[in-house]
């Protein structure tokens, strides 16, 4: 295996960086903060960095088959129009709640979009508030799971018949077979425990050889896992604790690009770690991920 590298590439500190998703067709990383209320496109050419403001929590941002791109925004569904910044609502999830937020999302292979939510922050401590949507082009929902304390990462086997998905307080990351006709999930089992130094299991994403890669919240590391024998690969170290999330990109998607957190962090721990929030880019890996689907509505 080729020298693994980690270098720091957006270097703006986020408080909560989330959801990276990468643009081929202008070779930019799209990503959220969740509680800055932004959604950010860093260019990898030019090293620049456009943000688009938005009007509560923004849990993710992915490309639209039609343009712009969809966002989960507090509890709504939203399309993004980038070039006038202009926020459209086409659909809203846990309409009976008042302290829930979206989380991740993720679009499957068929187009539909994946989301789901979790306590919001500043409610009073209350356990298993979340659920898991999904939404079709008609902007259709569709509640799959409930009792859910942080809906997060999320990503479908190569052949399409199994749904991987994480519920970051349980310390798994679960599979459940997956019907891509129907949209329909079932029969849920645990992939892969994380250990007590591992931190919590956050975002997730398949490389092209079908294995998974698991971004630590307060583990600051990636790891990679064989999810047909629930066997760890490798760890990936991260010098920033509250890593969250990783995608695939770059040349022929061999880069894994990683978010991170600063929030929660106090100033002593701030200056063990100058890079918290910052977007990182692992090269020497070894490994080619796989294009990110666009929601089909």
């Amino acid at each position: 295996m080729s020298s693994v590298k980690v270098e720091s590439v957006v270097k703006t500190s986020a408080l909560v960086g989330e959801g990276p998703v990468w643009e081929e067709s202008d070779k930019t990383l799209l990503f959220v903060d969740i509680p800055g209320r932004k959604i950010h496109r860093w260019n990898s050419v030019t090293n620049q960095i456009q943000s688009v403001e938005t009007a509560d929590s923004v849990g993710f941002a992915i490309p639209r088959k039609s343009g712009g791109y969809i966002a989960g925004v507090g509890c709504s569904i939203v399309a993004v129009d980038w070039s006038t910044k202009v926020m459209t609502s086409l659909a809203r999830v846990d309409e009976d709640k008042r302290n829930t937020r979206l989380n991740d999302g993720k679009v499957d292979p068929i187009g539909r979009l994946w989301a789901g939510t979790m306590l919001a922050e500043g409610q009073p401590e209350e356990r298993k508030q979340g659920s898991l949507f999904s939404v079709t082009a008609d902007h259709t929902v569709t509640k799959h799971l409930s009792q859910v304390d942080i809906s997060n990462g999320l990503d479908w086997s190569l052949d399409q018949k199994t749904f991987f998905y994480i519920d970051s307080l349980a310390l798994t990351v679960d599979a459940f077979d997956y019907d891509a006709t129907t949209g329909k999930i079932g029969n849920r089992r645990v992939v892969y425990r994380l250990e007590e130094e591992e931190g919590l299991p956050d975002g997730m994403t398949l490389d092209a050889g079908g294995r998974l890669w698991v971004a630590c919240y307060d583990g600051g590391r990636v790891l990679n896992i064989d999810p047909a024998t629930g066997v760890r690969l490798q760890t990936i170290p991260l010098p920033a604790t509250k890593t969250t999330s990783v995608c695939f990109g770059g040349p022929d998607y061999t880069d894994l690009y990683v978010t991170s957190a600063s929030m929660g962090l106090d100033q002593s721990e701030l200056k063990k770690q100058p890079q918290a929030g910052h977007t990182f880019r692992v090269t020497g890996l070894g490994v080619k991920g796989r294009p990110p689907h666009f929601f089909s509505g």
